[in-house]
């Protein structure tokens, strides 16, 4: 795919000219970071090397959805929601941190584990790769495989954990708002 067709290209969801030039803007800012030099020179190297990574790169961060009818920037998250679900996730590692220490410094060690299963499918494969690690990033759980129809295979240590994976209305439906997707769901059950 040549850079030109990309901006043509109607299966791109959003504005392929909004994605170029946000892309540009920050990779010129992050350039202005690391260099902290303001002479005509620099910001004349920053924005030219901006403006030819951005227009090189750009068709490399489009993935396509599993029928391969849309296709998403990576990087199409809109920013408060990215803030809004960064501090939710934080607030979730601190309820998850606690559940793992009450369960293992309890006399009687509250730990169960097993491995529960569940279909997770929505159009932006994004979605997947950030429930997945987002999973992860939770203590007491781990994701151990994700197939390309959608079926999760995460350890969760703890009952409440698991418990936890299964509910469609917590990160399944939070991941699902950040990047503006319909989902489904479906529990598959778990393994002792």
């Amino acid at each position: 795919m040549t850079n030109s067709s990309v901006l043509r290209d109607k299966s791109i969801v959003g504005s392929p000219l909004v994605h170029l030039v946000c892309m540009a803007v920050l990779l010129f800012a992050f350039w202005m970071l690391l260099s902290g030099n303001t002479e005509v020179k620099f910001v004349t190297y920053g924005i030219l090397t901006s403006l030819i990574a951005t227009w090189v790169c750009y068709p490399l961060l489009l993935v396509e959805n599993t029928e391969g009818s849309r296709k998403y920037f990576i990087f199409g998250i809109h920013p408060f929601k990215l803030i809004s679900y960064f501090f939710w996730l934080l607030w979730q590692l601190v309820l998850a941190n606690l559940d793992v220490l009450k369960a293992t410094v309890s006399p009687n060690l509250r730990i169960n584990p097993c491995v529960v299963r569940f279909r997770y499918m929505a159009d932006n494969p994004m979605a997947k790769v950030i429930l997945a690690n987002s999973i992860t990033l939770t203590p007491g759980t781990v994701t151990m495989n994700v197939t390309d129809d959608g079926v999760f295979e995460v350890h969760a240590l703890t009952d409440g954990a698991a418990e936890g994976l299964e509910d469609p209305s917590g990160m399944p439906a939070k991941v699902a708002w950040l990047l503006g997707q319909e989902f489904t769901f479906e529990k598959m059950g778990r393994d002792y």
